[in-house]
């Protein structure tokens, strides 16, 4: 994880703060609707009309965006795409299909316990960034915590093809994010191709719901798909890969790691739920956890092209050239940080008349 704390890593914690906080009302809305139609016909509804609303939303804010959508078919960003919409649509059939096996609790604290991790995994794996020892510790505190925030408050029911589909459903969720993160750092229009996912992902769950005419016909189901698609998805997602931009793939596995938070907070406000101390002692860790993966600046120090440490910008340091003849001679080196920091390129300048040129040059 290579972000500051700086003022533009904080602009992406609250975009991503906000997507969870969305995401996290979708099972308090499950509960208020009361529907009992088929849980993949929600997912693929939520998906395919949230995709459709975010491409409208794109096509009205950014109209030459959409005129762009070429892009999203040629090289690397083809197969992220892919990866996005197959990750989508398996996360959706995993998840809930593990929370009819084992129950909301123990699916949660799996999927959402697995997730940072394999976010981070992924990230580190394809060379997207690096992880650093806050982000590791913040993140074993928030998964402990939110461990101890769902799992007292309802009973524990354990099947093992449930906490299997919950383990792929996490792995998911971090494939997601990743390709996401290559999106967004690509060239393709980012809202165009995160809608785009959106509707592949709905359209390949499809084939394998059930009872799909209730959720458009039910008036408690319509009004819960409208809720799913609209502000739990077109505004969740938009916001998110907004954050997206400005965090690393890893941080944003993290915080994802408030959704369970959020939808506990609702239970207590909405439908009157109370929760033990065990739980309330989970969120304060998991709010912990998340400020240490994310707020601690980085005890690493920017390296430049050549791999070489660079101090403060315009500092000087003396470097030695080695040694002709016994007689050493000095040059002074000027570390320059240029686009900020991504490329520091150390010059040394010889002193006059030695001829020599600068072995580090990058």
């Amino acid at each position: 994880m290579s972000e500051r704390n700086t003022p533009s890593a904080v602009r992406g914690v609250v975009p991503v703060l906000s997507a969870t906080v969305l995401w996290g009302t979708v099972g308090p809305a499950q509960v208020i609707a009361g529907s009992d139609a088929d849980p993949l016909a929600f997912g693929a509804a939520r998906l395919l009309l949230g995709g459709v609303v975010l491409l409208l939303v794109s096509a009205v804010s950014q109209p030459g965006d959409v005129g762009r959508w070429p892009a999203l078919t040629r090289g690397p960003v083809l197969g992220w795409l892919v990866l996005a919409a197959a990750s989508t649509a398996a996360y959706q059939a995993a998840f809930l299909s593990s929370v009819a096996r084992t129950g909301a609790a123990l699916s949660t604290v799996i999927a959402l316990g697995v997730a940072p991790p394999a976010v981070g995994a992924l990230a580190r794996l394809v060379g997207l960034e690096r992880l650093s020892r806050s982000w590791l510790l913040g993140t074993v505190a928030a998964v402990v915590g939110t461990a101890l925030l769902s799992l007292p408050t309802a009973a524990v029911r354990v099947d093992t093809l449930g906490v299997l589909l919950g383990v792929l459903g996490g792995i998911c969720y971090g494939a997601y994010t990743v390709a996401a993160k290559r999106l967004v750092d690509s060239a393709a229009p980012t809202f165009v191709a995160v809608a785009t996912t959106l509707v592949l992902g709905g359209a390949m769950i499809l084939p394998f719901a059930h009872d799909v005419s209730r959720v458009v016909v039910e008036p408690d189901a319509v009004a819960l798909v409208g809720w799913l698609a609209v502000p739990a998805t077109a505004v969740g997602y938009l916001v998110f890969v907004s954050g997206l931009r400005h965090v690393t793939a890893a941080t944003a596995g993290t915080l994802s790691l408030a959704e369970p938070l959020v939808a506990a907070v609702l239970g207590i406000a909405v439908l009157g739920e109370r929760l033990p101390l065990p739980a309330v002692v989970g969120g304060c860790v998991l709010l912990a956890g998340m400020a240490v993966a994310t707020l601690r600046p980085l005890d690493r120090r920017a390296t430049p092209c050549d791999g070489q440490p660079v101090g403060r910008p315009g500092a000087h340091h003396r470097a030695a050239h080695g040694r002709r003849s016994g007689d050493a001679a000095d040059a002074t080196v000027s570390d320059l940080n240029r686009f900020g920091g991504r490329c520091a390129r150390a010059r040394a300048t010889p002193p006059a008349g030695t001829g020599r040129s600068n072995p580090r040059g990058c």
